[in-house]
């Protein structure tokens, strides 16, 4: 069964205001819960996601910080450890690069290497991939998906739908382990269907977002919104896709999809993310370990082109995985 729609009461918002939403809520909860980075509160956040709460919370639990990612994120580690409950913004998570010993070798490692005794409940969330409009350039719009996911000890998130956006987030200030909460970029402005009550998503687990019989496309972040738009375009020539959404992939939760292709006999995975070495890589060995003799035709992928990302319009716009070329893969795996 689908999962799509929220069994609730639910209102139309953005991205970033199921975002700011999740963190109003929660500050409100718990004492513990506080937000740092660079100009998250006079300035409203450069992605709106921390509007207004400076204003409603004050200056000791929405801090604005110095430019540097390095003392910020350690800073966040440390205070977690001693009982706060951190949400630590990347403006972009390009700029998490600078602080790269602190997110792998003490926010991912500390409870490890402390025997369980210390534990380190903060969230690292930002956006990160292309933008809602071109011009983030080569060093402002990658998608450092797989550098997060390959680390043992973080729990890795990337909604796809608003609703998800405002329970992941939620669930992961809960959290006791430390969470990278990844915000699909080009998503950033997009409306949809909010929960106005109190609910949350579970971090550790898959959804299926469409039901179908004919072929499984698999994605994450923002490329489910493009393996939907597909699934609409492939069912004008009588092709039923099922669309899942992977949107845990730490720990990856690979049964909605296995399920799916039981059914389907096929599958295609679609990322922004560069093709080599990426998530979908995993996803593929894990469907071809686990799923093998359900498969009636090779997995397929649509990614990323393995480029830096061009600053100019057009060059970015063909950087990008293309509804297109996913309906023509999609079509070429259905008939194979």
């Amino acid at each position: 069964m689908a999962t799509t729609a929220p069994a609730m009461k639910t209102k139309k918002m953005s991205m970033h205001e199921a975002l700011n939403q999740a963190l109003r809520e929660e500050l409100s909860r718990d004492e513990k819960v506080v937000i740092l980075g660079e100009e998250v509160g006079l300035y409203n956040g450069v992605h709106y996601v921390t509007r207004g709460l400076y204003q409603e919370f004050g200056k000791d639990r929405v801090i604005d910080t110095p430019i540097s990612e390095e003392s910020f994120v350690g800073v966040g580690v440390g205070m977690a450890i001693m009982g706060f409950r951190p949400v630590v913004e990347m403006m972009r998570m390009d700029f998490s690069l600078r602080a790269m010993d602190q997110i792998y070798n003490h926010m991912a490692k500390i409870h490890y290497m402390s025997g369980g005794h210390l534990k380190v409940p903060m969230v690292l969330r930002g956006p990160e991939g292309p933008g809602p409009n071109p011009g983030l350039t080569a060093q402002h719009g990658q998608q450092l998906t797989a550098l997060f996911a390959h680390c043992p000890g973080l729990r890795v998130v990337t909604p796809a739908t608003q609703h998800d956006a405002k329970g992941m987030l939620k669930a992961a200030i809960r959290s006791d382990d430390p969470v990278v909460f990844l915000e699909p970029g080009p998503l950033n402005n997009k409306q949809g269907e909010v929960g106005e009550g109190e609910y949350l998503v579970p971090l550790d687990r898959a959804d299926t977002k469409r039901e179908g019989g004919d072929i499984t496309l698999i994605g994450y972040g923002a490329s489910v919104a493009l393996c939907l738009q597909a699934a609409r375009e492939l069912e004008h020539d009588g092709l039923s896709a099922a669309v899942i959404d992977m949107r845990c992939l730490r720990p990856l939760d690979m049964q909605p999809a296995l399920a799916s292709v039981a059914k389907t006999g096929r599958a295609l995975i679609v990322e922004y993310a560069w093709q080599s070495y990426g998530p979908g890589a995993e996803i593929v060995a894990r469907l071809m370990q686990d799923a093998f003799w359900d498969l009636d035709a090779p997995v397929g992928r649509v990614s990323g082109k393995e480029t830096p990302l061009p600053y100019a319009a057009n060059l970015e716009e063909l950087s990008k995985p293309q509804l297109d070329e996913i309906v023509a893969k999609a079509k070429e795996i259905a008939a194979a």
